[in-house]
């Protein structure tokens, strides 16, 4: 039997929303393992980041999401992050809870002691009804901006 949280989230990635966002290869499904849940999100030359989320509680509790290596199954290397000035060095913080998760409003860990945020980003304000597509499509436009610095290629 499949838990409520685990149900919810399933429902969430095979929604419109979501896999309107796979088409236009924005992001895309790479693995479940319920609570964990790897989404890898295109940057504006191509590359794709991988995201774990842990998923538990969802989508009453908003999920948490690193930057992760699934060829190693672990969290990716610090200077494999997406660098940049601006809003990609705010959110792509390794200096910020050895980089457990993303720097945003709807992190479930990074909102913890930023109750400033719900007033001074509050479209970024976790909110279950647009369920995990809302935390991709942030992920997404910061990674399409002139913030980003696009990798060289090897």
């Amino acid at each position: 039997m499949i838990a409520p949280d685990e149900k919810a989230l399933w429902a969430d990635l095979e929604s419109g929303r979501f896999l309107a966002g796979e088409a236009r290869k924005r992001w895309r499904l790479v693995s479940v393992g319920w609570p964990n849940v790897h989404i890898a999100v295109t940057a504006r030359d191509g590359h794709e980041y991988v995201l774990r989320f842990d998923c538990s509680g969802y989508p009453q509790n908003p999920p948490t999401a690193r930057l992760w290596d699934v060829n190693r199954n672990a969290p990716l290397d610090f200077p494999l992050w997406p660098k940049g000035g601006g809003r990609i060095a705010a959110v792509f913080r390794n200096d910020w809870k050895g980089g457990v998760a993303l720097y945003l409003p709807c992190d479930r860990t990074a909102i913890e002691g930023h109750d400033n945020w719900r007033t001074e980003h509050p479209s970024k304000i976790w909110n279950p009804s647009k369920g995990i597509t809302q935390y991709l499509e942030i992920v997404h436009e910061l990674l399409q901006s002139r913030d980003y610095i696009a990798r060289v290629a090897a």
